[in-house]
Formats: structure tokens, C-alpha cells, sequence
């Protein structure tokens, strides 16, 4: 993990990442333990299924955050998780002042250590995050974005044990437009 982050940086800072589209940060809660993440978005360049007033657009999501172990069986700790998420959204094209939106994704995500307490353990650095949602967009050009997650993150079954998180997330996006 300790490698992992400058790589990230340089990411970052690379000519690719001036191009970003907007960030993110989220707070969530779920399996006796709290999260925080921040993330730097990168819109798709198309959208699919355009006829109607709705369609299906998205945007990749590169986090970085934190989870706390909070239970009372002991143990507690912090991990790292850094992910990559393309996201998907079905969202209305000409919104008026407030626009709902549906989205979901499943991405890959590296943690360390790979347990938040003692009886809740993830078997392996690499975890698989799927996410469900809904929010609203708002603002003068629909620059802000208010939403709630549930996401699962889990091995896959690859090394056990297997016994992934489940966490409820309140989501904020602001785009640069």
C-alpha cells in the first residue's frame, strides 16, 4: 500500500488527471464501522439510450479513503481503500431545477490491513465494490449532487475469508462544468 500512493500521486498529477471533470466525498456507516472517501471524476465522453427525456450517461470514479473499526468484540482498525469505479447513471437530459438520478457501478479496490476488527476479516488486499444509488442534481448548471449509496465490498470468493462489508454512504459531487 505504501508504494500504491505515490503511484496515485504522480496519477494525479499527470497531464490526464488536469482533465478532471469533478470530486466527490462521501460519508458512510455500515458493519460497526465508519468511512470517509474522496474522489476525483472523469465524465464518459458519450451517453447511451437517448431517446425520451432520460437516458443512461456515467463517469469514472477515482477514490481514496479510510473505514475505522468500531465494534465491541475488539480489534479495531483503519484501512486504506483506494478504488476505481466506472459509474453508471440514468438520469433525465433536460433537467429542470432539480434532476433525480439512479446509478450503480462495480469496481476494484485495494485495502490494507485486510481486517477492521477482530471477527470481520476480507482475505485479500483486492476487493470487488458494487454500489447502488440515487440522488438529485441541482444547481444553476446541474453542478451539484446530493445522493445516497449502499455498497458491498467483497472478495469475490478468491481467498478466504470472504466475509466483505456492507455500508450505507451519503454522497456529495460537485462538477467543474
Amino acid at each position: 500500500m505504501k508504494r500504491l500512493l505515490p503511484a496515485l500521486c504522480v496519477l494525479f498529477l499527470s497531464h490526464a488527471a488536469q482533465a478532471i471533470d469533478g470530486v466527490a466525498v462521501e460519508v458512510g456507516n455500515g458493519d460497526y464501522t465508519n468511512t470517509v472517501r474522496a474522489a476525483a471524476l472523469w465524465k464518459f465522453e458519450q451517453s447511451w439510450f437517448n431517446e425520451g427525456d432520460w437516458h443512461v450517461t456515467g463517469f469514472w470514479e477515482a477514490n481514496v479513503g479510510q473505514w475505522k473499526g468500531r465494534s465491541s468484540v475488539g480489534g479495531n482498525q483503519t484501512i486504506t481503500d483506494v478504488g476505481l469505479t466506472p459509474v453508471l447513471r440514468l438520469e433525465q437530459k433536460n433537467p429542470g431545477a432539480f434532476a433525480p438520478y439512479l446509478e450503480g457501478g462495480i469496481g476494484a479496490h485495494f485495502i490494507s490491513p485486510t481486517y477492521i476488527y477482530a471477527n470481520r476479516k476480507f482475505g485479500s488486499s483486492f476487493q470487488f465494490g458494487d454500489h447502488l444509488g440515487f440522488g438529485m442534481r441541482f444547481g444553476g448548471k446541474q453542478q451539484f449532487d446530493v445522493g445516497y449509496r449502499y455498497q458491498h465490498l467483497s472478495n469475490g470468493g478468491l481467498k478466504a475469508p470472504n466475509q466483505g462489508i456492507n455500508i450505507h454512504q451519503l454522497h456529495f459531487s460537485y462538477f467543474f462544468q
